[in-house]
């Protein structure tokens, strides 16, 4: 997310491109996952490297940040970092990002931009959400409760196990139990 940069963000970087170091700056740039509620979240820069966030082959370009990648903003860092993650197959790119060692908060926040959120998935492959009725397809031994839920029995209002995208919760015949997402399809 772009903004205007703010005074404070203009001292910071001296009205320069804080990636390129060689343009004016023409906006604040928040690295998300946080936005332009603090400076600290923001990196000045220019339409140059606006653009080249934006192109896919402006590889080369990136060449700049062997520089920034030791500036003493975490956000500049962070944002560097994640740019030559973005390029890290080219050896340019991973020489750098091998040179470097940043604070692990830091390289988590550059990292965040590449997680893949786990999604709970039925045997079909289907995505599950909490609250969905859900089909057993094929009976269960339930441990610990002494009976088995034969295939085709229908659990309603499932709910998630957030630690576990492979569990979820449901209810058969008035107990709570975790069932293995694979057994299940989405009804």
């Amino acid at each position: 997310m772009s903004t205007t940069i703010t005074p404070a963000l203009r001292e910071r970087s001296n009205g320069t491109c804080e990636l390129c170091t060689s343009e004016d700056a023409s906006m604040a740039f928040a690295v998300s996952p946080r936005n332009n509620d603090a400076i600290e979240n923001e990196v000045a820069i220019c339409n140059t490297c606006a653009a080249a966030m934006e192109d896919a082959g402006a590889a080369m370009h990136w060449h700049c940040l062997a520089g920034s990648i030791w500036n003493a903003e975490p956000s500049v860092q962070a944002l560097s970092y994640r740019l030559l993650y973005k390029h890290k197959d080219q050896e340019w790119a991973a020489e750098i990002i091998n040179g470097v060692e940043l604070d692990e908060a830091v390289s988590h926040w550059a990292l965040s931009a590449f997680e893949v959120k786990a999604v709970h998935r039925d045997s079909n492959g289907t995505e599950l959400q909490h609250g969905d009725t859900v089909v057993l397809t094929q009976g269960l031994n339930v441990k610990g409760a002494n009976f088995m839920a034969p295939k085709g029995t229908i659990v309603r209002k499932i709910r998630l196990v957030s630690d576990n995208h492979e569990q979820i919760e449901g209810k058969i015949n008035e107990q709570t139990i975790v069932i293995l997402t694979k057994y299940v399809r989405k009804s």
